[in-house]
């Protein structure tokens, strides 16, 4: 069998999900200030709205250079699709809201952002949905806290700004035993440092204003 070719970190981190321009040669990612898109047809048009081909319709939905940074991100942390946002806050309100409907409960380590323990402690509540914090070092916690109106489970690689590590196997491992998904933030550790996703994680989230754009800032 042939061996699947494949890419160090360095060369995905600088080329994974471009592919440059054959009319200009440019190296560099284009940046499109486009709200719509144009179509080779009204057929063309119509399979794209209707998502039975691939395309971009509307820049707040898709666009071909936030579509680069999602293939980037994706080819990193060894996943199958990313979905970019306008900030981490974003991301993580975006998988909640996915997820969990009104009535549902969110079992998450106390150590966290705290922006998210506010969306969390304070924000969620007023749409039904509420959650349990367990110290992230307390593996029975986490399996007490389970209810069966649970619909994930959520943490920090390497809490900010408290620095907790968390087993993501162990809690993986909870999650799936109880048929729900893990959410892992691994803003703090970025994949070059951390793979979630090898470790049992379903969804991870990434604030990349942070350690993921090279600044921390």
């Amino acid at each position: 069998m042939a061996k699947v070719k494949t890419f160090d970190f360095d060369t995905l981190s600088n080329h994974a999900g471009q592919r440059p321009d054959r009319e200009t040669g440019a190296r560099a990612v284009p940046i499109y200030q486009t709200a719509s898109y144009v179509f080779r047809d009204s057929d063309a048009g119509a399979a794209i709205f209707n998502i039975e081909r691939g395309g971009h319709v509307y820049s707040r939905i898709s666009n071909p250079t936030t579509a680069v940074l999602e293939e980037r991100i994706s080819a990193l942390e060894g996943g199958v699709g990313a979905v970019a946002t306008s900030s981490g806050q974003a991301a993580v309100f975006n998988t909640i809201a996915t997820l969990v409907d009104q009535g549902g409960h969110i079992v998450s380590s106390y150590a966290l952002y705290g922006g998210t323990h506010n969306l969390m402690e304070y924000t969620l509540p007023r749409f039904g949905i509420t959650t349990t914090f367990v110290d992230p070092n307390d593996i029975e916690g986490f399996k007490k806290a389970i209810k069966p109106e649970t619909r994930l489970i959520f943490g920090e690689t390497v809490a900010n700004p408290r620095t907790e590590v968390l087993n993501i196997p162990e809690i993986s491992k909870i999650a799936h035993d109880n048929q729900i998904p893990l959410v892992i933030d691994s803003t703090t550790t970025t994949p070059y440092l951390m793979k979630p996703f090898a470790l049992g994680a379903d969804i991870v989230v990434h604030s990349a204003t942070k350690f993921l754009s090279g600044h921390g800032t």
